[in-house]
């Protein structure tokens, strides 16, 4: 009833010319060959593309970084712990809100570089299209840091310590026993933390909307697939079967990179 009939009523929606406030009729492949033909789908594509390009790997890495160091046994580990992972449970709006008053003009990071002569202007992080795109992957990685460490402090719970131990009387120094035993013990993790952030990625919409609003940045440079899809279907003049061709599109992008994940868990594990 959430699930299967929502995405069903989609695909419907895609192939007619309906609208919020009026039916419509059936129309083909239309919105599709509309959308491939439209400049802002192609801009949102390819602002979602390149976000996930630049997300995924930092959390793909940076969170098992960070999970190595908060793994080790020493005093006062367990608040740092518990400080990384504070973003995970604050709402994305109250995290959003926080970072557009650190990064608009008159905000913090503008005026502590003022202040040390490192710049002669506000830097534009929340009125340039691509400062606002790189902004708001900013957010979504702080944001995910500590969400993925939990993941790998899971994994490296059941690395066996035998096996540092076994490296380490044999020479091999930290970074050795790092890329030699960690890495290709939480691999499969490595890959699952991949396809999660990938789809996140493709699904962002609070961080642009809070950052850039209901605009989507200047000119809606920086809009994202899910962005258009809701200023394309909402308001008096809404386009359902036309937002929801996007949204199927989307979902089509989705499924390639999650199918995309899922092979290459297969081939690791062969």
């Amino acid at each position: 009833m959430f699930s299967l009939w929502p995405f069903v009523n989609t695909v419907i929606l895609s192939l007619t010319d309906a609208q919020i406030l009026k039916g419509g009729r059936f129309v083909g492949l239309e919105n599709y060959g509309r959308a491939l033909g439209d400049p802002d789908f192609w801009t949102a594509t390819v602002n979602s593309v390149v976000y996930l390009a630049v997300v995924v790997p930092c959390l793909v890495l940076l969170p098992l970084a960070l999970a190595v160091l908060v793994q080790r046994k020493i005093p006062g580990i367990g608040f740092f712990r518990s400080a990384f992972y504070t973003p995970v449970i604050a709402s994305a709006v109250v995290v959003g809100l926080i970072w557009q008053w650190v990064l608009r003009s008159d905000g913090l990071v503008n005026t502590v570089f003022e202040k040390l002569h490192l710049i002669s202007g506000p830097v534009p992080f929340l009125t340039d299209s691509t400062m606002l795109l790189v902004s708001a992957m900013i957010v979504t990685i702080w944001k995910g840091l500590g969400y993925y460490m939990v993941f790998y402090l899971a994994a490296l719970g059941n690395v066996p310590a035998s096996l540092y131990e076994a490296a380490a009387l044999d020479g091999a120094g930290a970074v050795r026993r790092f890329f030699s035993i960690t890495i290709p013990s939480v691999k499969p993790m490595m890959l699952l933390v991949g396809t999660l952030s990938a789809i996140s990625a493709l699904r962002v919409f609070t961080e642009i909307y809070i950052l850039g609003g209901e605009s989507g940045g200047p000119g809606g440079g920086a809009r994202t697939l899910p962005f258009l899809i809701r200023q394309v279907g909402l308001g008096f003049a809404g386009e359902t079967g036309y937002a929801a061709a996007i949204s199927i599109l989307l979902f089509l992008l989705t499924l390639v990179f999650s199918l995309l994940g899922h092979r290459l868990s297969k081939g690791d594990e062969r």
